[in-house]
């Protein structure tokens, strides 16, 4: 067996009841690892993403970048499908779900209920305020993430109103952190022997991303503002018209802001009592970004990009989307959109895994499933029911 199709979570079990994006974002990283991800949909419905846009050929690019490398099986947790479920905890080594807490304990279907048939599984669980605390009931999506987790009332222009992320940034630092816990919990059973339930909640994964942000109030006492494109604490670190474009610079410190201004041919701006240190830049931005758009503004992007780096400052430019998949680092050598054959779609491309590995590299195996496409697989083969038991559960809306 080969490395890629090996990958470092071969061999790993996983129940994906999950929907939409935050926990499908989280098994679909574990699947491109190697895990064996068997999707749990309602049966004739499936997961909600399957109608969002984008479409090809009727089938959703949504849910298809999620999904791939997924073994797609259709039950209804409910009446017999419970026993069907719990026969299938028996045999995996983690369950992920995204419904509201306390959905899966109505069923009987909880992390106490199913360590007692597995008590080496691990349960993760995705929602928008954790399984306990005050606010554990409310409903959660991306903009009550980004909104209560404090992101929105920072992002943006002074003048702008607080501002969503342009993605859905609660739902995917949750799925990176319950992706994250799960594996932790996997480290700490080959200790103990025993699973644990992991715990994310898409607030909670907000905050913990603001770093500085909150910082500032818990020590000077200050509520931070929207503030666009530059930093808290250097510049100039922003973004900067160009020619044709724009673009953002790095100087981090004194000794890149003295590149950047030998590139602008203004090396006395190192030593101005406005800018000669890194805390009277901050405070004097709005002096010096029109100085450096004297200079930018001369230049098309690439240009200006280019002759920054050279000297040994960071700048790049800010891609649209057409530039970033036709880009030869990113969609070329770091493989970050690859071509899929989908047995509906035909031929798309999607997004790569961000994780490169040099010994079992993450890879995209087999396209999205269609509804309940691994049912006699998974039911049969895996769990030992007939094709004639199989077609009476479906017959009955079991599966």
């Amino acid at each position: 067996m080969s490395t890629e199709s090996r990958g470092a979570l071969t061999g790993l079990r996983v129940l994906d009841l999950t929907r939409v994006l935050a926990g499908p974002f989280c098994t679909m990283m574990m699947a491109d690892m190697g895990a064996e991800i068997i999707k749990i949909e309602q049966p004739g419905v499936g997961d909600d993403s399957r109608a969002f846009a984008p479409f090809k050929n009727g089938e959703s690019s949504y849910y298809m970048n999620l999904n791939r490398n997924k073994k797609g099986v259709t039950l209804n947790l409910k009446g017999a499908g419970k026993e069907v479920f719990l026969n299938l905890v028996k045999q995996s080594d983690v369950v992920v779900e995204n419904y509201r807490p306390g959905t899966m304990e109505k069923l009987g279907l909880g992390y106490e209920d199913l360590k007692k048939v597995n008590p080496r599984i691990v349960y993760g669980c995705v929602s928008g305020f954790g399984h306990y605390g005050p606010f554990s009931q409310r409903p959660g999506y991306d903009i009550i993430g980004q909104a209560m987790g404090g992101l929105m009332s920072t992002t943006g222009w002074p003048n702008s109103g607080p501002t969503r992320s342009g993605t859905a940034m609660s739902d995917v630092l949750a799925g990176l952190s319950v992706a994250i816990g799960i594996l932790a919990a996997l480290r700490s059973r080959d200790v103990t022997g025993e699973g644990q339930k992991v715990d994310v909640a898409l607030v909670d994964s907000v905050v913990a991303s603001l770093e500085i942000i909150t910082q500032i109030y818990l020590t000077d006492n200050r509520i931070p503002e929207r503030i666009g494109n530059r930093y808290e604490s250097v510049y100039p670190y922003d973004s900067f018209k160009t020619k044709d474009g724009d673009m953002v610079i790095g100087a981090g410190n004194n000794k890149l802001f003295s590149m950047c201004c030998e590139v602008m041919g203004t090396p006395e701006l190192v030593n101005d009592p406005r800018f000669d240190s890194n805390p009277k830049r901050v405070k004097n931005h709005a002096q010096l970004k029109p100085l450096v758009e004297q200079w930018s503004t001369t230049l098309p992007t690439e240009e200006a990009v280019e002759k920054l780096l050279a000297a040994g400052c960071p700048a790049a430019p800010i891609n649209t989307i057409d530039k970033l998949v036709a880009c030869p680092h990113i969609a070329g050598a770091r493989e970050m959109f690859v071509e899929v054959e989908h047995p509906v779609a035909g031929k798309l491309k999607l997004t790569g895994s961000h994780i490169k590995m040099s010994d079992t590299k993450p890879s995209i195996r087999t396209p999205a499933p269609l509804l309940g496409q691994y049912n006699e697989e998974v039911y049969g083969a895996l769990l030992g029911y007939t094709a004639e038991a199989i077609a009476e559960f479906k017959k009955q809306g079991v599966m």
